[in-house]
């Protein structure tokens, strides 16, 4: 199975044939970013099953009804996004006795704590908010989903990330992703003598301000002359453009991971970014290659009067668990 911009899969055993199930986002640019991580699948000998899981009132139905089977009959499933409530609605139908999370993003330091104290799954953004009418109605199957990513005697249970693990579950197994095949398969990039800027959805899922933001950029950019801006895949068109129009910086919007680009190149000396995953994946992807990966902290007042009360250290927390980073000083929007 695979959620929004993590691959994911569901096989038999290791021997036998690998399938991977992508369930179609909405979002375009998450989209096109998945088509080309679907054909570098394929250019791998992996057959990909592409569905449109979000296409309409009866898509969830039919594309339940087309993997239950598969489901049922799987040794293994290996998955992205375990927050996800159609891949956790899909763990409901596994009988499987190997379950693996793979996810590079920063929601599995939350995924594997929340595992670890016996919580609800909930991203960390939301945390501290109440549970809405679609979550009371969804609680079943979410608390049957974490007991199923419990290990237990009948189950085992592995996490694959490049991502800090600080509280390890009973019985799950952290296997540390040091993006060897990345490094391997593209790359080394040109270094450019200048700088790069990374974007984060902050803004897009109200954490942070979005005036604060856009200065915070111009600020940074002017400090350290960024010329390029590489838009996360959930940044909206609209802020977007008026990134440009007001910083002058010119906006990528790339279409496959950056770690995937960045070892592609052309990439600059320096590439800047606000506490995110890159923090901890750029550097093992550029490893060696002399580039710098420099983070700027998120300032207390840049959080909106509706971000959970916990974003602040869990943003201080992201940065300050990356390692062969250089940590910028915050900057204040004037």
């Amino acid at each position: 199975m695979a959620e929004a911009g993590a691959t994911a899969s569901a096989s038999a055993p290791a021997e036998a044939e690998l399938t991977v199930v992508v369930l179609a986002p909405t979002d375009p640019m998450t989209r096109g970013q998945l088509r080309r991580m679907a054909d570098l699948a394929r250019d791998e000998g992996h057959r990909v099953r592409w569905e449109e899981a979000r296409g309409g009132p009866t898509a969830p139905f039919a594309t339940i009804g087309g993997l239950s089977g598969r489901l049922r009959r799987a040794d293994r499933v290996v998955m992205g996004d375990p927050f996800s409530r159609y891949v956790q609605l899909l763990l409901t139908i596994t009988r499987a006795r190997d379950l693996v999370v793979v996810d590079d993003g920063t929601a599995t330091m939350e995924f594997v704590a929340q595992l670890a104290r016996g919580e609800r799954l909930v991203r960390w953004h939301r945390k501290g908010g109440r549970p809405g009418p679609r979550d009371l109605l969804f609680a079943p199957v979410s608390s049957s989903a974490r007991r199923r990513l419990t290990p237990s005697a009948r189950r085992r249970v592995e996490v694959f990330s490049s991502m800090p693990v600080r509280e390890t579950p009973d019985g799950v197994t952290v296997t540390a992703n040091d993006f060897s095949w990345t490094r391997a398969r593209f790359g080394p990039p040109r270094i450019t003598k200048g700088a790069d800027m990374v974007g984060t959805s902050l803004v897009e899922t109200g954490v942070v301000d979005g005036d604060c933001y856009v200065e915070a950029v111009r600020t940074l950019a002017k400090a350290h002359g960024t010329t390029r801006y590489f838009a996360h895949r959930r940044e909206s068109t609209e802020k977007l453009h008026r990134l440009a129009r007001e910083t002058g910086l010119e906006i990528v919007r790339p279409d496959l991971p950056l770690e995937l680009i960045a070892r592609r190149g052309p990439i600059g000396r320096t590439i800047l970014s606000f506490p995110s995953t890159v923090v901890h994946t750029l550097p093992l992807a550029l490893a060696g290659t002399g580039v710098r990966v420099a983070v700027c902290d998120i300032d207390p007042t840049w959080l909106t009067d509706n971000a959970s009360p916990r974003a602040q250290g869990f943003l201080s927390g992201v940065t300050g668990t990356a390692r062969d980073i250089h940590r910028l000083t915050s900057v204040s929007p004037a």
